[in-house]
């Protein structure tokens, strides 16, 4: 078919402080009240959507008699009403203090007791300024160990346990569906430190880490990251030989930045560095939301002020409006995080197990094709092997192929939708200029030629194109469709030369449902949306004897047809990866086809062959 002739169908630099601990008072500035408990932490541990807040040094907040803990009140408040989308952890990087001051400590303690009240998750760690900054992990006690050591974490519904010092920590939180370990690990890590951190991780084999520390990579002022001389010992030390880190949170330096770090294993390391102490108020108590989405494989990351966003906007200052979201590639941007293969190497997924052919046949089924029963793949579909219809009801499939084409256009697969109850397709290698390919047809005395589903149907298939699909030889190549012109079926409207029945691909990888039905003179269509390429996806046309409608990995598609369409004119075979315009096949289909459904009666989702 020409194109024309379907057109007109379609139309209807890192600083280190020197934050030597000192003893004294706060002065005057009194213990703040903290946020409020409105008890609006409520996360879902099985939405894969999910936030992990990061909030950076806030050691200009609590200096001496210099603070203000408003600001870091306002973020813990904004997590605790649900001011991101479904918090579940939050982690605190370091130097929470100038000074580490007993004073200085003790108030940034109780503006984190309204976390402890709602049993928010998070974890809290020292950096070189909350303690002595010349010792590591075993420096004994001090007032950060007195507010902020393992004895805080005892109701917290997420803290597993601490290092004997009581300097290191790891907590379990649960998001979108699995768990989820965070290391928070002091500012020097003695090697007894290290020795705990992996025997933490060896008793968690299967568990993704995430580390937190507050040095470990500073960046230039492009956002570029490098490892510092302390953070090259904890990578050459920890993170290198351990595939489960996957991403690591530090702050102390600015500007912030970013890096991709390839471990042993081969897999990327995600290196950032977060902090704002040089920004106007201290940083505002800035934070960092890290929002996992697992159904899109991303991370996206965003940096905001909940200070400033909760603010009045004409109270705000010159310098205030600059800092209330912070935007550009090192404060804004998204990881591409194939979450299934990044864990693989420790997690692995199980495969999906095939379901044998009775849990398929459903009441109301009239045909069912599936194609794990050949040989090799690769192994050319044979001439004159007969496909069997698996309903029992002799509806079985024969290959035809198309002239100047050979044993290879049709080819067994070992690929398969992870959902499809058979593990296996056929591989079409059809296309146009000139028309080639081979395809499969309904014998001539199968039952379902002479179907009209005047009560209603649903066909389904699991289809994927190529990455190349778009280049201008397959566009409208056919996926199933019933050897029978309009005009044969006494239909007049829209171009009658079209077949009765098809479901195609247009040139941009959207499915196209068009049928004539019994009730109507032209044509009725349902239309899909442009697919990504290189994956599978499972299609079905839905049609309750009144109206039809598509379901792409069962969701409803927009467009489909609210004007009623009783069954399928005409008669004649169907064909299997192609379609006839007037009698003529002018290309195959090409990609693959898995699982082939047809039911007399229209399904719903939950009972497609999708799972």
């Amino acid at each position: 078919m020409s194109d024309s002739s379907r057109r007109s169908f379609l139309r209807g630099a890192g600083l280190i402080g020197a934050g030597v601990a000192a003893t004294g008072a706060l002065g005057t500035v009194s213990a703040a009240a903290g946020p409020s408990s409105t008890a609006g932490w409520c996360p879902d541990p099985n939405d894969p959507r999910f936030t992990l807040v990061v909030m950076p040094d806030t050691q200009y907040l609590f200096d001496e008699d210099r603070g203000d803990a408003t600001p870091l009140d306002a973020s813990l408040r904004h997590v605790l009403d649900g001011g991101a989308d479904n918090v579940v952890f939050l982690s605190h990087l370091g130097d929470l203090t100038e000074h580490g001051e007993a004073g200085e400590i003790a108030q940034i303690g109780h503006s984190f007791q309204a976390l402890d009240r709602n049993r928010v998750s998070y974890s809290v760690l020292a950096g070189n300024h909350d303690v002595n900054s010349s010792t590591d992990d075993q420096r004994g006690s001090s007032p950060w160990l007195s507010t902020f050591g393992p004895q805080r974490f005892r109701s917290s519904p997420t803290f597993r346990g601490s290092s004997k010092d009581g300097y290191n920590s790891y907590h379990l939180f649960r998001g979108g569906g699995r768990d989820w370990l965070v290391l928070a690990l002091d500012w020097r890590l003695s090697p007894a430190g290290f020795d705990w951190a992996r025997s933490v991780i060896r008793q968690h084999p299967k568990t993704p880490v995430i580390l937190t520390t507050h040095e470990l990579a500073y960046a230039d002022d492009a956002g570029q990251a490098s490892l510092s001389d302390y953070g090259q010992q904890l990578w050459d030390q920890l993170i290198n030989d351990n595939d489960q880190i996957f991403l690591t949170l530090n702050g102390h330096f600015w500007p912030p930045g970013r890096a991709v770090l390839r471990n042993k294993a081969g897999h990327d390391v995600h290196v950032h560095i977060t902090n704002y102490q040089d920004h106007y108020y201290g940083g505002s108590a800035m934070i960092r939301l890290y929002r996992f989405d697992l159904a899109r494989n991303v991370i996206d990351v965003s940096t905001i002020s909940p200070w400033l966003l909760d603010q009045n906007s004409s109270r705000l200052n010159e310098l205030d409006r600059r800092e209330i979201e912070l935007t550009g590639p090192v404060n804004r941007f998204t990881l591409d995080v194939d979450f299934t293969a990044r864990f693989s190497g420790f997690a692995p997924v199980p495969p999906p197990v095939s379901r044998p052919a009775r849990d398929v046949l459903i009441p109301g089924t009239l045909a069912y094709w599936r194609f794990d029963n050949g040989p090799a793949a690769g192994t050319p579909f044979a001439d004159g092997l007969v496909q069997s219809d698996l309903s029992g009801h002799g509806n079985d499939l024969i290959r035809v192929t198309m002239p100047g084409s050979g044993a290879s256009a049709l080819t067994w697969s070992a690929d398969f939708h992870p959902g499809a109850p058979a593990h296996g397709s056929l591989r079409f290698d059809g296309g146009k200029n000139p028309g080639h390919g081979a395809y499969l047809q309904t014998v001539d005395a199968a039952p379902l030629n002479a179907a009209n589903f005047q009560h209603g149907y649903t066909i389904e298939a699991f289809v994927k194109v190529p990455g190349d699909f778009k280049n201008g030889l397959h566009a409208w190549c056919g996926i199933f469709s019933r050897l029978c012109r309009g005009r044969d079926a006494g239909k007049t409207g829209d171009d009658p030369l079209e077949p009765a029945a098809t479901l195609a691909l247009s040139d941009g990888a959207q499915f196209q449902w068009a049928v004539f039905p019994l009730n109507q003179a032209g044509i009725s269509t349902c239309w899909g949306h442009e697919l990504p390429l290189d994956q599978w996806w499972h299609v079905a046309l839905v049609n309750t004897g009144q109206h039809s409608s598509m379901f792409v990995n069962g969701c409803p598609v927009l467009r489909n047809p609210r004007t009623p369409a009783t069954g399928i004119s005409g008669t004649g075979n169907w064909l299997l990866g192609a379609y006839d315009y007037d009698r003529t096949v002018d290309q195959g289909f090409y990609g693959w086809i898995g699982d082939v459904r047809v039911v007399d009666r229209a399904l719903s989702a939950h009972e497609f062959m999708l799972r």
